[in-house]
């Protein structure tokens, strides 16, 4: 079982797994967005709203920091949540909620050697999601 699927499988159960994957592959695609400001975007975004530690854990090598719907919410916006909801047919809470296992996961992932690089955004989060169809 690949990561991924692996944490899909326990935020959401083997039957939701599909509409996980789509949250992931969304999520992926919002950190390789240059326009949006990418997974640095994305760590600045947290620390710019109190939650530098937080994310900081989550690029680190060291463990990652549980985060919570609350947290979750204030980092990634209203706007955001929405907008991640709607590509993948989840409500906003369904969303909040799944990222507080997903986020920190993917993140964590896609920061190897605990540093942000944005340059092999996409092809890591390519690798990632095909693990889930091994």
């Amino acid at each position: 079982m690949g990561f991924l699927e692996d944490i899909a499988g326990k935020v959401l159960g083997t039957s939701k797994q599909e509409g996980q994957t789509a949250l992931i592959n969304a999520v992926v695609g919002m950190l390789g967005n240059k326009s949006t400001g990418g997974l640095g975007g994305l760590v600045e975004q947290f620390a710019a709203k109190g939650l530098g530690d937080l994310v900081n854990s989550w690029v680190s090598t060291g463990d990652n920091l549980p985060a919570t719907p609350a947290q979750i919410q204030k980092g990634l916006g209203s706007d955001m949540i929405s907008q991640l909801g709607a590509q993948v047919g989840l409500s906003p809470d369904a969303v909040t909620s799944s990222l507080t296992e997903l986020l920190p996961q993917i993140v964590d992932k896609l920061t190897p050697g605990g540093k942000v690089q944005e340059e092999d955004i996409m092809s890591q989060g390519a690798d990632l999601l095909k693990s889930l169809f091994k």
